[in-house]
């Protein structure tokens, strides 16, 4: 790349930065997940927005292709109002109605809440403005009625194991989940002796399914105690750390 284009490419990044009118969502959700249980009729989502000017917002559920539009999602779902216009400092809610298609009765079935945030258009002063839309993405899980356990308690049945990391490369921690609902954590590491190993960043688990973490920061096998060392994520947004021995 020669200069004149890394000039180039810095003066519009430059000028982009000069004009932008917004640089974060206002439209904040009043969970970090949603739990439908499959004897309510309904489920209700708060939304508030907190900024100094009102927002169209547009709501939808995905079923896991967060490339999914309004349009092209197809899940068993209904959700009021779809559109609106959301004042600054108000409140409004959306209403999530099961349309009773089947879905699995013996484990959670995960679908994603999409809230689109879309700034109304600034008043023309002869600056030029670039507007943002924003878009907030999360869980929500299906939960049948009559499921064994407990979801609060899933975290204690997890299987954790150290393997050798992908293409033999270092090390990772596999976790395999027996229980019919979905474990999410907030991060997931090692405890060796009074060391621990956290890595950046969560994931989840699958109910009857498996899931591999690699361990970046470890490259061999420790030769003193290791444990699976876990922040686990309620239903309500609530971090608990969890330290299990690992399966031989």
């Amino acid at each position: 790349m020669t200069n004149v284009v890394r000039y180039a490419m810095a003066g519009l990044l430059l000028c982009a930065a000069l004009f932008v009118n917004r640089v974060e969502a206002t439209v904040v959700i009043g969970t970090t997940r949603v739990v439908y249980p499959a004897q309510e009729s309904e489920v209700t989502v708060k939304l508030e927005n907190k900024g100094a000017t009102p927002s169209l917002v547009q709501v939808w559920l995905d079923a896991g292709d967060e490339r999914s539009t309004p349009e092209t999602a197809k899940v068993p779902f209904v959700i009021t109002p779809p559109f609106f216009r959301l004042e600054p400092g108000k409140s409004g809610a959306v209403r999530m109605v099961y349309t009773k298609e089947p879905l699995s009765a013996d484990k959670e079935s995960l679908f994603w809440l999409n809230v689109l945030e879309v700034p109304p258009k600034s008043a023309s002063d002869g600056r030029n403005m670039l507007e943002f839309a924003f878009r907030t993405r999360i869980k929500l899980f299906f939960r049948p009625a009559g499921l064994p356990g407990n979801p609060a308690s899933a975290s204690q049945k997890l299987t954790w194991k150290l393997i050798d990391g992908e293409a033999g490369k270092g090390l990772a921690l596999q976790v395999t989940n027996p229980t019919p609902y979905y474990v999410n954590f907030a991060h997931v590491g090692l405890k060796i002796g009074e060391r621990s190993i956290t890595e950046r960043g969560g994931g989840m688990v699958a109910p009857g399914g498996t899931t591999v973490f690699p361990i970046k920061e470890l490259a061999s096998r420790p030769a003193s105690e290791v444990k699976a060392q876990f922040d686990v994520i309620s239903d309500f947004g609530a971090v608990n750390t969890v330290v299990q021995p690992l399966a031989p």
